[in-house]
């Protein structure tokens, strides 16, 4: 009986291990939240990598290569990848690709109460409209509560593909989920340095909504949601107006954008420039929603909060 022990052992531990469910993902906030869903079960292959466009990017031959290996293609949705279409054609029906953000409630792109009353469809507004389909703003990982909905959704399809495993995913989203909460009411404590009557975030792009709704924030924004947009002299003049009636006390330009137009603002207001915004939460520095989240709340309660309360 001990020989056969041994023997069983032997053989057990010859066995391979379970390979990990392979899966990829088109934005960094992505990649991090399959990994704390899926933990040890999982391997992540990040297609879309820190530091990169996520508004102007589209898969390269060798991106195509490491996605046909994987079970599941996380993408964000809400028209961000333009791509995607002609990507499903080219993975055919091996790789299952889900717009984790097709899930969570959207919110209209709006830029404050400002009009182009001009609407001459230049070439940058244009390509604005071929990056983004729709009017929603596709910044979905702005809002804590979002990171909850996305990290079911990310254990569901986890769970689709590889059912064995589907208490463990469950449990790595409650996890996350759990941790997310704590995120948020670490984020409403700070904030609730600012005053009501100052929490207006003047930005160039409009990617803060969800933020913005989530912590009381009204948002003013100077151009669209791509990068490459311009704003009239007019929606200029206008934010200006607005700077001056309203004693808004700093504007912020985003990390990875030209802060031309809010320098401008800047020089003909006097008002403060506060440190750059993380927008897409592809940032070398700052690419899971924690990090992003703590870097934009700091950088906010810092140039708008009175002194005595930071």
């Amino acid at each position: 009986m001990k020989q056969l022990f041994l023997t069983f052992g032997f053989l057990a531990a010859a066995l391979p291990a379970l390979a990990a469910t392979k899966v990829a993902t088109l934005h960094p906030i992505l990649a991090d939240l399959a990994r704390q869903v899926g933990g040890a079960n999982v391997e992540v292959v990040e297609i879309l990598k820190p530091g990169a466009d996520i508004h102007h990017f589209e898969p390269a031959p060798k991106d195509l290569a490491e996605m046909r290996g994987t079970k599941l293609l996380l993408a964000s949705g809400k028209g961000l990848e333009s791509f995607l279409d002609k990507l499903r054609d080219s993975l055919g029906a091996d790789v299952k690709l889900v717009e984790v953000g097709a899930k969570i409630p959207s919110i209209p792109f709006e830029e404050h109460h400002h009009e182009h009353a001009e609407k001459e469809k230049d070439h940058d507004h244009e390509e604005h409209d071929h990056h983004h389909h729709g009017s929603e703003d596709p910044h979905w990982w702005h809002s804590a509560e979002n990171m909850k909905r996305a990290a079911r959704v990310v254990a569901d399809e986890l769970s689709a593909v590889d059912p064995a495993n589907a208490s463990a995913y469950a449990a790595g989203a409650k996890v996350a989920s759990k941790r997310f909460g704590e995120l948020k009411s670490w984020a409403q404590k700070e904030i609730a340095k600012i005053g009501k009557k100052d929490r207006l975030l003047v930005t160039a792009h409009g990617a803060f909504g969800y933020f913005c709704k989530e912590y009381g924030f009204e948002p003013i924004s100077l151009l669209g949601i791509g990068r490459s947009d311009d704003a009239s002299s007019k929606h200029v003049a206008e934010t200006i107006e607005e700077i001056r009636e309203h004693g808004i006390k700093a504007v912020f330009p985003e990390d990875q954008a030209n802060p031309k137009v809010l320098a401008e603002i800047a020089r003909s207001t006097g008002v403060k420039i506060g440190e750059p915004l993380i927008a897409d939460g592809t940032a070398k520095v700052a690419h899971t929603f924690e990090t992003m989240l703590a870097h934009n709340v700091r950088s906010i309660v810092a140039a708008l909060a009175p002194a005595a309360a930071k």
